[in-house]
C-alpha cells in the first residue's frame, strides 16, 4: 500500500509518503510560498522512494484549520493529484495531526491542543490517546483563550503555538494540571500520514470531489480584507 500525505496548512510545509512499507518524509518552515514548495518537495520525494503518482493508493492531506491560504492551497494540491490519477483522499485534521505528535514524541495521554488562529483567538480541541493514535475527544473549534475550557480534574499536555503566544490569557482562567513541554509543535504530513494509515485499511477514504477546507472560523476571508483595508 502507497499512502502519500501532504501539509501546508500552517508554517510548516511537509510530504510524507509511505511506499513498500518504507516512510519518506521532508519538512519544512516557511512563512510564503507554500504552493512552489509542496509540489518540489513531492518530486524530490517520489524520486527517493522510486515511486510514480500513479502508483499512489491513497492521498491524505491538511484539511484544516491553519491558515487561510495554507489551507486552500493543500487541498488544491491534493485535489489536482487525486484527479488525474483518480485516487481516494484522506483528509486529516491540523489538530489531529499535532497531537499525534505529541503521542509519538512526547508520550501523551490527554492533549490540550491550541494552534494560533490570530486575531487574538485560537483553534482548539481536546483529544485522547486511542491505542496509540490521536482520537477527537468532543469537538474542535475556534475560540478566544479566555473561553476554552478544560476538566480541572484532568492533566493535560498542551500542544500547538497558541499556548506560547497565549501563554497569560490561558492560564489566568484555567485551572488545570498542564504540561507545556511540547507547545511549540506543528502538525506534519508524517503524523498525518501515521493518522492515515488505519483509515486507508478500513476503507474511510473519500472521492477527491468530496474534499473540503475546514477553517472552523468560516468568515475569514472577510476579517482578513477588513484589516488590510484598516
Amino acid at each position: 500500500m502507497n499512502i502519500l500525505a501532504l501539509d501546508t496548512c500552517t508554517e510548516m510545509c511537509s510530504v510524507a509518503l509511505l511506499s513498500q512499507g518504507k516512510t519518506y518524509e521532508q519538512s519544512v518552515i516557511t512563512q510564503r510560498g507554500h504552493s512552489e514548495k509542496i509540489l518540489g518537495m513531492l518530486d524530490t520525494i517520489l524520486k527517493e522512494a522510486d515511486c510514480l503518482l500513479r502508483d499512489i493508493d491513497f492521498i491524505a492531506f491538511g484539511r484544516g484549520p491553519g491558515s487561510f491560504t495554507g489551507v486552500r492551497v493543500c487541498v488544491g494540491v491534493a485535489q489536482g493529484i487525486a484527479f488525474a490519477n483518480k485516487t481516494p483522499v484522506i483528509p486529516i485534521s491540523t489538530l489531529a495531526a499535532v497531537a499525534q505528535r505529541g503521542i509519538d514524541e512526547h508520550g501523551a495521554s490527554i492533549m490540550a491542543v491550541a494552534m494560533d488562529a490570530r486575531m487574538k483567538e485560537a483553534y482548539c480541541g481536546v483529544y485522547k490517546n486511542h491505542n496509540g493514535l490521536a482520537q477527537l475527544d468532543g469537538s474542535e473549534k475556534v475560540s478566544s483563550p479566555e473561553a476554552f475550557t478544560l476538566d480541572d480534574k484532568q492533566q493535560y499536555q498542551a500542544l500547538g503555538t497558541a499556548w506560547h503566544e497565549y501563554t497569560n490569557e490561558f492560564k489566568k482562567h484555567l485551572a488545570v494540571d498542564l504540561v507545556d513541554s511540547a507547545i511549540h509543535l506543528l502538525p506534519t504530513a508524517a503524523a498525518m500520514l501515521k493518522l492515515a494509515i488505519p483509515m486507508a485499511e478500513a476503507k474511510q477514504a473519500i472521492p477527491a470531489d468530496q474534499a473540503v477546507p475546514v477553517y472552523l472560523r468560516d468568515n475569514v476571508a472577510k476579517k482578513k480584507g477588513e484589516q488590510q483595508r484598516a
